[in-house]
């Protein structure tokens, strides 16, 4: 397998787009008698990566090729990206179906493309232009998801004044905005726990100074991931 480079950033951002858990369909693209089967899934490490694409040569064993390419996310340093053209010319499979990958904005993905080959040789720029549609029609057949980073904040607030704190922020809960996540009670406090969708407690601590009269503090609380499945038109 061969590392491609990729813009470098400074932080994980706060949302990717994957794909969802679980099996999702195989493709099959016919060209010249030659068969390309196209399967994506998502692989939240590299090993889960090299994985797959082992399981899909074992559920082959017969192929001639198994090309592949992949995006995973590492915490705290660049995505880590890898091609192969397993045999084919080079170039001709792994770098398009990277460049394919690379086009949706999808991380944390594989897509293999496995030939049998028909018997009529293709030429590097039909084998180009086979692998992307391959990888293109594995990729368009897999469900999406996003992923959401909610970092979390702990209230504590009287007993006395937690239900009406509580209701309070409910009332002005969001999807992308300040959440109520839960309230755990003890004997003469209440800890409430939110999430915000950004990474700072700014708009939480604006709400809190206003609700009630700065007397709350919002304390870091790690964070947690929201998945969201996509829906896309046809």
């Amino acid at each position: 397998m061969t590392a491609s480079p990729r813009p470098s950033a400074n932080a994980a951002p706060e949302a990717i787009i994957t794909l969802a858990r679980g099996e999702h369909p195989e493709t099959d693209l016919e060209v010249k008698r030659s068969h390309f089967l196209g399967r994506a899934a998502r692989t939240d490490d590299e090993a889960s990566a090299r994985a797959f694409i082992a399981s899909v040569r074992a559920r082959y064993p017969d192929a001639r090729h198994h090309c592949s390419a992949f995006i995973v996310l590492v915490p705290g340093a660049q995505p880590i990206e890898r091609s192969s053209d397993d045999g084919e010319p080079s170039g001709t499979a792994g770098a398009p179906m990277l460049d394919v990958l690379r086009g949706t904005g999808l991380t944390n993905t594989t897509v293999v493309v496995t030939r049998y080959f028909g018997g009529t040789l293709l030429g590097t720029g039909g084998l180009t232009r086979a692998y992307s549609q391959a990888a293109t029609r594995a990729l368009d057949a897999a469900s999406r998801v996003r992923l959401d980073t909610r970092r979390l904040w702990r209230v504590r607030v009287p007993v006395a004044d937690a239900g009406r704190l509580e209701a309070q922020l409910r009332a002005n809960a969001g999807p992308e905005g300040i959440r109520m996540e839960q309230t755990t009670w003890e004997a003469t406090h209440a800890v409430l726990t939110v999430s915000t969708c950004a990474s700072d407690s700014g708009a939480l601590a604006e709400q809190l100074a206003a609700l009630t009269g700065g007397t709350a503090v919002a304390e870091p609380a790690g964070s947690r991931i929201v998945e969201t499945a996509l829906t896309r038109s046809l």
